[in-house]
């Protein structure tokens, strides 16, 4: 699996989980998870966008 491909599932990966403790923490009013949530729903984002990135590049 190239590079770019494995970064973008990974990422996507991480928002989801991100979404689910997110959804989680308000659900349980846990602050700290639902900031959890939050940082791991932002990286998948961002480790998304780099895959995106090095696809257009060829990586």
């Amino acid at each position: 699996m190239k590079t770019s491909t494995k970064d973008e599932v990974e990422g996507k990966i991480h928002e989801v989980k991100g979404t689910v403790k997110e959804t989680a923490g308000k659900l349980t009013n846990n602050p700290d998870l639902e900031a959890e949530g939050k940082v791991e729903n932002t990286a998948g984002k961002v480790q998304r966008k780099i895959g995106q990135v090095k696809r257009v590049f060829g990586k």
